[in-house]
């Protein structure tokens, strides 16, 4: 495995706030966390993007969160690319995987450099929060209907968080030149801010429109946006991917660069790095609610039950008599 490319200021989230504009927001880089996962999977690089975008987007929201737990982002959908999950473990963990057909992202990809919202299509992406087995869980779910990341995020926190919001995601690839050999990795960025004034009024965001039932009354409804949100957003959408990508752009010179006339204040950056839940034990355990019969069914022409996990593909090998006299001694 070719170890992955190191920059000063990767694998970390910012956060910042320009208090001038009652806006908070993160800026998070993934360098050499975000190319383990993909390099580990040699995903077609379609597929790289498509998570590389998800990765990111699951660290910028699950670095909000203030207590030890999970927050998982998961699509299912009928495009080419139909299942992407991201786990991020509070406070710095995060895993990554996606499932693709193949034969289908050829014939895409023959036709251009394909989008995220053609390669994910339509279903549905789930974001849940886990506070562990003894809090509820809370899930929000956005329809995908052919839009990427960024709009699937807007989208979710125009209907379910009510809190204005700006998204912006980059994912792409670093070249570099060494001992005659070029050398690639992946790389990903992101930005998320929103608007959070003292007044709750506003922050107050237009209704949802009631459909037919003002056609027949010539009213059309307005969406006023409070000025100091209205002029963020405009900073904000000034973003180019390569500056949330260029590993000689910090994120602080980036923040300057979008808002040092209201001034901008950063505060301790966190870092965050690639690492899976997976153990022998988990994975004993998970044996263990098996049936004897499905048991039976997994042991290979090698007499061995092989199991590799999804996230990070390591192999556990298994002696079936070994699992079954842990079975019996856990349940004496």
């Amino acid at each position: 495995m070719t170890v992955a490319l190191r920059h000063e200021g990767d694998d970390r989230v910012l956060p910042f706030a320009v208090e001038g504009l009652d806006v908070r927001g993160r800026v998070v880089r993934l360098g050499a966390s975000i190319d383990t996962i993909l390099e580990r999977h040699t995903y077609p690089a379609p597929v790289s993007r498509v998570l590389g975008e998800a990765v990111a987007l699951t660290v910028l929201l699950g670095a909000s969160l203030k207590f030890e737990g999970r927050f998982q982002l998961q699509t299912r959908s009928d495009g080419p690319v139909d299942m992407v999950v991201v786990d991020f473990d509070t406070p710095d963990r995060v895993r990554a995987c996606a499932r693709f057909d193949a034969e289908r992202l050829a014939g895409i990809a023959a036709e251009g450099a394909p989008s995220t919202g053609t390669l994910l299509g339509q279903g549905h992406l789930a974001l849940t929060i886990d506070q562990g087995a003894d809090m509820a869980r809370y899930q929000g779910v956005v329809a995908l209907q052919g839009q990427d990341f960024q709009e699937a995020a807007h989208q979710y926190f125009r209907q379910s968080e009510q809190i204005p919001t700006f998204v912006r995601l980059a994912v792409g690839e670093e070249f570099i030149s060494a001992e005659g050999k070029a050398r690639h990795s992946f790389r990903a960025g992101g930005l998320i801010m929103q608007f959070l004034p003292k007044s709750p009024e506003r922050m107050r965001q237009a209704d949802l429109h009631p459909g037919d039932a003002l056609q027949d009354q010539n009213i059309t409804l307005a969406r006023v946006e409070d000025d100091a949100w209205t002029e963020a957003k405009v900073l904000a959408e000034t973003i180019e991917d390569h500056e949330l990508l260029d590993p000689n752009l910090s994120s602080e010179r980036l923040l300057y660069r979008l808002f040092h006339e209201r001034g901008v204040r950063v505060f301790e950056a966190s870092a965050v790095h690639e690492a899976c839940r997976c153990s022998t034990d988990r994975i004993l355990a998970m044996l263990h609610r098996f049936s004897p019969e499905d048991r039976r069914d997994m042991v290979g022409d090698d007499g061995r039950i092989g199991i590799t996990c999804e996230f990070c593909s390591r192999h556990y090998d298994f002696d079936p008599a070994t699992v079954e006299a842990g079975i019996e001694a856990s349940q004496a």
